[in-house]
């Protein structure tokens, strides 16, 4: 199914005929049988929740805390007062769902009318400023709202009075439907020459079209709203390599990915079954990113702005693991805590609530080995069956990437199920971060990944800053690639050739990572330093470095003849929704400056 090939009258005729749109239980009889499964603890742990929220008061949203993104760059003071208004009502929306005794109500119709009342629904970050009302901004933020909103609404319907039922429709008419089919300015809306969509498309759609999935009552505007939506989504599907990956990296597969299958979920209950965003091949690949950059049990991939740690929504993976039948994405060690405070979205706390997960004590590890051919990232794990044995990750990629850092050649090591060597991820979100000082923050230079240095010179951004893929092979005894990285550098590097060459030795004894990088300058000799960077203790020794230890740590052997070593510590690194961290450089420097040389560094497990 080509979704560029839905026009506005095709989807207009799935949309005839179709009996009802019922996505989630409503009846007495069906929800109690929902509220029945999830058990007496879930429930009633939500219902003691709720009924703090009833007396408790709304969050203020004034316009000065709103400027303060603009004025001093930092966003959480507006986000995190507006994220307890969401939890607030998400909590009451769910009780009085599941307990259908009309106790919330009151307390969920002031929360909705507050939002309503919202200048902007945008992030600051996004709007920047405050809207006119005729021209809203649409970003992730309003999307979801809309969203949260139509969901809210479909799940207490009458209940509701007829008043607020009518603004909602109103305000996100106004704020994000309209919009979304008048507008040609959103710049998620298409992949262009100047920009690629990332998971921003797939968040908004989800968002707007899932909205009028249940407000939109003129068929022939809502197939003009889903046909857009398609459109869009066929560029978003082409941000996934071959093998379903994504640069963005395992969490923004959650967030973008994830709102894809809320809409796909949507789409089939509101045309019969005639529009079924799963049934594409290439999906059922994409579906299976989380298990193919799992290093570890709880430890994946951290490449761009993700994180080692990332949560996978329950409600996600249960349902791609029915609908696809994927089993092992219920096995990635995620499990219902049926709360609500880690969502920034009502559809994931909802979905967890009506297609909870199943209470697998296993927790898949990964196979031997993953490889995404045009991503150029290499998975290894010298025994999936033992989540302590030695994992590796490294990629090649470009630095035009989505959620870009300059990180070409950058690589992974977790022993012990402990990150030993790190890519360190995401960090705070601010408006620095997302602007034109992006590299001069450590956690998106080269700086903060274990990546070389050359004469001084860290790597730069944009695509031509690429790696190109000499050697990539898997075998029962070593898995290996190479890579030829001297374009990630800038001229002044005065780089003829680096090649980077790593190899996952399986037969040592618990297993051992070589690795090489191989420098050649274009005019005289340079200096050169191949770099691993690290949360933890360093301990430097004569022709070995240790890193960690017994618990979780590797030995670095290196020809002291040729190599020199030393360390540079960056103490309390900040990074977005999670704890500042340390992180060490351990710089090692080939002796001399010669035109050509190599540093080589042999790493294993302590």
């Amino acid at each position: 199914m080509d979704l560029r090939r839905w026009n506005v009258k095709h989807v207009r005729m799935t949309l005839e005929g179709v009996a009802g749109f019922a996505p989630f239980a409503r009846e007495a009889a069906d929800v109690a049988a929902l509220r029945a499964g999830l058990g007496q603890a879930a429930v009633a742990n939500l219902l003691e929740r709720a009924r703090t929220d009833i007396g408790a008061p709304i969050p203020a949203l004034p316009a000065e805390l709103y400027l303060e993104f603009q004025r001093s760059g930092r966003r959480e003071g507006y986000e995190d007062a507006q994220r307890e208004r969401r939890n607030m009502l998400y909590r009451l929306t769910l009780a009085e769902w599941l307990e259908q005794s009309g106790e919330f109500v009151p307390a969920v119709e002031n929360l909705l009318w507050a939002r309503l009342e919202e200048t902007n629904w945008a992030w600051p970050a996004h709007a920047r400023g405050l809207d006119f009302p005729d021209r809203p901004t649409v970003d992730l933020a309003a999307a979801m709202t809309a969203l949260d909103l139509a969901e809210t609404d479909y799940l207490l319907g009458d209940k509701l009075s007829p008043q607020l039922r009518a603004r909602i429709r109103s305000e996100t008419n106004r704020r994000t439907i309209a919009p979304f089919l008048k507008r040609n300015d959103h710049w998620w809306l298409h992949t262009t020459p100047a920009k690629q969509v990332n998971n921003w498309t797939a968040v908004c759609v989800a968002g707007v079209v899932g909205a009028a999935c249940y407000f939109e009552t003129d068929l022939d505007r809502l197939a003009e709203i889903i046909a857009r939506g398609l459109h869009s989504l066929a560029d978003y599907l082409e941000t996934f390599d071959s093998q379903g990956g994504s640069s963005e990296g395992p969490d923004y597969w959650s967030y973008g990915f994830g709102n894809y299958v809320v809409l796909a979920h949507l789409l089939k209950e509101r045309t019969g079954g005639k529009i079924d965003l799963l049934a594409l091949p290439m999906v059922r690949e994409i579906a299976q990113f989380p298990v193919r950059t799992v290093l570890t049990q709880g430890v994946w991939a951290s490449f761009s702005d993700s994180d080692s740690n990332p949560n996978f929504h329950p409600g996600l993976l249960s349902y791609l693991a029915k609908n696809l039948d994927l089993p092992a994405l219920t096995e990635l060690g995620m499990r219902n805590d049926f709360g609500v405070e880690i969502f920034n979205q009502f559809v994931w706390p909802l979905r967890q609530y009506a297609w909870p997960l199943p209470d697998k004590a296993v927790a898949f590890g990964g196979t031997d080995h993953d490889w995404f051919a045009d991503m150029g990232w290499m998975i290894c794990r010298l025994d999936p069956t033992d989540p302590k044995s030695l994992r590796l990750a490294i990629k090649g990629g470009h630095n035009d990437e989505m959620h870009n850092q300059n990180d070409v050649g950058s690589l992974i090591v977790v022993q012990n199920g402990r990150v030993v060597l790190t890519d360190p991820g995401r960090g705070r979100y601010s408006k620095a971060y997302f602007g034109p000082e992006r590299y001069a923050n450590i956690m998106t230079s080269s700086r903060g990944h274990s990546v070389p240095v050359v004469n001084g010179f860290e790597q730069a951004e944009g695509a031509e800053r690429a790696a190109r893929v000499l050697v990539h092979s898997n075998g029962a005894a070593r898995d290996e690639l190479a890579l030829e990285m001297a374009a990630a550098y800038p001229p002044e590097a005065g780089l003829n050739q680096l090649q980077r060459t790593i190899a996952f030795d399986r037969q040592a004894p618990g297993g051992r990572i070589a690795l090489k990088d191989s420098f050649a300058f274009a005019n005289g000799g340079g200096a050169f330093q191949s770099v691993l960077v690290t949360p933890l203790a360093v301990e430097i020794g004569a022709g070995e470095v240790r890193i960690g230890g017994p618990d979780g740590g590797v030995k670095v052997a290196f020809d002291a003849g040729q190599v020199e070593v030393s360390t540079e510590h960056h103490a309390g690194v900040e990074k977005q929704y999670a704890p500042p961290v340390d992180l060490t450089r351990v710089l090692f420097s080939a002796r001399g400056k010669a035109g050509q040389g190599e540093v080589a560094l042999d790493i294993t497990p302590i």
